[in-house]
């Protein structure tokens, strides 16, 4: 899944971040984090191991937030939930993006519930497209991984689990209602500003409560690791780093410093400002690292030490391909790296400058 790369960055964890729940909640337990906000946690089975959920207390009923990835252990954990502690009504389900992780029970739950579905256009559009995609691996994707540098055995991998992404996702909604940024939704007499950002994915949806700032962040701010910024053989030369950091700032330019950041990976934080300088140094840290490399001939596979410090298995290797490429592209749409393909299809990658202060 998307967010399984995540865990290939860490070490970007920001100083100056404050952590004021002392433990996360139990599966099938509720806490309230803010007021008439409740946070539940689910389980995920990959590295990043979890993900959160937030409910909104909305009259006598609930507004969702992300539903967890379908799995038997997370229809467990809401079926527990929803006989205790959300007893009540679901007035609708809001997903911030299309990862299997955020969306994997919405159907369910909408179907289960009666809710609607709230979602960006492009965020559901996106997971309807890829609900669809079956068959047999198309020849865009093999030359795309075969340009990377993979092994004819790493291509053959992938085209026996292609079509993956419907396995953690119960069939959408064939419904939403659109949200769209700077949208104002009314949550249990609460104003809800829709914050838009991008790069982690195309259309992602935040939910920012200026009263109190109670800020809903999905994948967009995550307290100890960078969310993945892919490039995917559907689009690939896009520029998802450089949208990723325009949002960075975007995000710092709105939000106060003193915002209550709800994440969707590790625990609610204070120090906004603090954790979005370190994201966008991060990448900067590795745009560097990355030209380094690039002094001599590179494919998309020998820039992994360099955009995340350590060697990459294949457990991880799309994901980790996906967000080299990001950098790549990134240092190419800004004239500081090209690439020559070869007789075999394979990309190879030269720094055009460097900054002097990476020798």
């Amino acid at each position: 899944m998307a967010d399984d790369a995540a865990a290939l960055n860490q070490g970007m964890e920001a100083r100056g971040l404050t952590y004021p729940m002392p433990d996360a909640p139990a599966p099938g337990v509720a806490v309230e984090v803010a007021r008439g906000v409740f946070w539940l946690r689910f389980a995920l089975p990959f590295q990043l191991n979890h993900v959160n959920v937030y409910v909104l207390r909305d009259g006598h009923g609930w507004t969702v937030v992300d539903t967890g990835l379908r799995t038997p252990d997370a229809v467990a954990a809401w079926e527990a939930a929803l006989a205790g502690p959300l007893a009540r009504s679901i007035h609708r389900l809001i997903c911030t993006h299309m990862h299997p992780d955020h969306i994997g029970l919405a159907g369910w739950l909408c179907a289960r519930s009666g809710a609607p579905l709230l979602m960006s256009r492009l965020e559901y559009v996106t997971a309807r497209m890829l609900m669809a995609e079956g068959g047999d691996a198309p020849e865009d994707g093999e030359r795309y991984y075969r340009a990377a540098g993979w092994s004819e055995a790493q291509i053959d991998r992938w085209r026996a689990d292609y079509g993956g992404f419907a396995k953690g996702v119960s069939p959408m909604p064939r419904s939403y209602l659109r949200l769209s940024d700077e949208d104002v939704i009314q949550i249990d007499g609460d104003d809800w500003t829709v914050v838009v950002g991008s790069g982690h994915s195309p259309e992602h949806v935040c939910l920012w409560r200026r009263s109190d700032d109670v800020f809903i962040a999905g994948d967009q701010i995550l307290p100890r690791i960078s969310s993945n910024i892919s490039v995917w053989p559907t689009e690939p030369e896009a520029d998802p780093l450089g949208d990723w950091m325009d949002s960075l700032e975007k995000l710092r330019d709105l939000l106060p410093e003193g915002a209550f950041v709800l994440p969707a990976h590790g625990e609610p934080f204070h120090g906004v400002h603090a954790r979005l300088d370190a994201l966008k140094r991060g990448h900067e840290v590795a745009l560097k690292r990355l030209e380094r490399t690039l002094r001599q001939p590179s494919r998309v596979i020998d820039g992994f030490p360099a955009v995340f410090g350590r060697a990459v298995g294949d457990g991880v290797l799309g994901m980790a391909t996906g967000e080299a490429q990001a950098h790549l592209n990134y240092l190419e749409k800004r004239g500081r790296a090209e690439r020559t393909r070869d007789e075999n299809g394979v990309d190879w990658w030269t720094a055009v400058k460097w900054d002097e202060e990476t020798t």
